[in-house]
């Protein structure tokens, strides 16, 4: 990838927001302690927000959700969120995935003097 792929890839979403960490999912009635790798980001054209991401392989996971569509909420230190979680990839980590308000805090000003 040369210098200008690079770049481009990186400015395909430019505001992109994230999490990783520890979070709670929550399915039904039972919660379980998970690891999580989660982006997201506005998408101007329909005007939502949205998030997406990776659960840490969990055997407990695997067996609450069994390889099927469901429907969880996660929530981690700084918001939660509802959203589905799809069939897992070859490493049994099941993409989770939300439209609207995410389960991470999003800055919401345009001022980047903190960065």
């Amino acid at each position: 990838m040369d210098r200008h792929d690079e770049h481009s890839a990186h400015e395909e979403h430019p505001e992109d927001d994230g999490y990783t960490g520890s979070a709670t999912l929550v399915i039904g009635e039972q919660e379980i302690d998970v690891r999580v790798t989660l982006r997201g980001h506005f998408q101007p054209i329909d005007g939502y927000y949205r998030w997406y991401g990776r659960i840490d392989a969990d055997p407990v996971v695997s067996e609450a959700v069994g390889g099927r569509k469901t429907k969880a909420t996660l929530r981690t230190p700084g918001a939660e969120a509802e959203g589905e979680l799809s069939d897992p990839d070859p490493w049994d980590r099941y993409r989770i995935m939300g439209t609207s308000r995410p389960p991470f805090v999003v800055q919401t000003t345009l001022d980047h003097a903190d960065i």
